[in-house]
């Protein structure tokens, strides 16, 4: 099954009975939801629209002005479109080293079923997001976390193709991929997360056993390291009814 992301891989279930115009606009709706297209940001024109998704200008053209009328975007003649929602929640701050416990925790007490691991062009996001040069690959990791033999999560994970040899089939099964980057030198100082909910496509219900259009819990987080250098980019998919977040919260002692 691939992964989400734009441009590499066949993105809309044709056979679905959702139109395509309204697939296509659900996934770029999460993707700015999610903050993968952060306020400010360009989308792509109709005619990069069209020729990503295999669909005519028309059904571009559609997807972007509903995204306009729902007030995710503004499109100006000459300027193209860009984002311009912003979350009306307000960040959460919390513990590094006991987020980066809880993710070792979890890759601890399920297996791991290693998918693919490719290096290859990234999607525009991903390459904005890890502050990549212009032509630089990253290697893209697809797993499926299973507890107690039954699918939990789909993952998707990039890093830069520089850590190709880290990142691999071999070693992911051996490890959860935030402690192989550590143990080659890429220790987690921080990291941005989202989380939010989407509705399984016909691919992610396959891969995770569930129904289309089942409800699914989707996190994604972006870890910097000590200099404050992105390095890695991680997508996952849960099952609702078999994974929730657990946060234990605490009054403020006054100093």
């Amino acid at each position: 099954m691939p992964p989400f992301g734009e441009g590499i891989w066949e993105l809309v279930d044709r056979d679905a009975a959702v139109p395509l115009y309204h697939q296509i606009f659900l996934q770029l709706r999460d993707e700015i939801l999610s903050g993968e297209r952060p306020y400010g940001s360009a989308l792509p024109t109709e005619q990069e629209l069209a020729e990503m998704y295999s669909v005519s200008r028309i059904t571009a053209r559609r997807v972007l002005g509903d995204l306009a009328l729902n007030h995710y975007v503004e499109r100006k003649r000459r300027l193209g479109t860009r984002v311009t929602f912003r979350s009306p929640a307000k960040p959460i701050e919390a513990n590094i080293d006991q987020a980066v416990d809880s993710l070792l925790a979890l890759g601890q007490g399920t297996t791991v079923n290693v998918i693919e691991v490719a290096t290859e062009n990234p999607p525009h996001t991903v390459a904005s997001a890890l502050q990549l040069a212009a032509g630089q690959q990253v290697v893209r990791a697809v797993r499926v976390r299973c507890l107690d033999g039954e699918p939990l999560g789909y993952v998707v994970s990039y890093v830069s193709a520089e850590l190709e040899g880290v990142v691999t089939q071999k070693t992911l099964v051996r490890a959860p991929i935030l402690r192989l980057l550590d143990e080659a030198g890429f220790h987690a100082k921080h990291a941005e997360q989202t989380i939010g909910a989407i509705l399984a496509d016909t691919q992610l219900a396959e891969a995770l056993d569930i129904e289309p259009r089942a409800a699914i819990l989707r996190i994604s987080r972006t870890v910097y390291d000590e200099n404050d250098r992105p390095f890695l980019i991680t997508h996952a998919h849960y099952r609702s009814d078999r994974f929730n977040i657990r946060m234990d919260l605490n009054v403020p002692r006054p100093v």
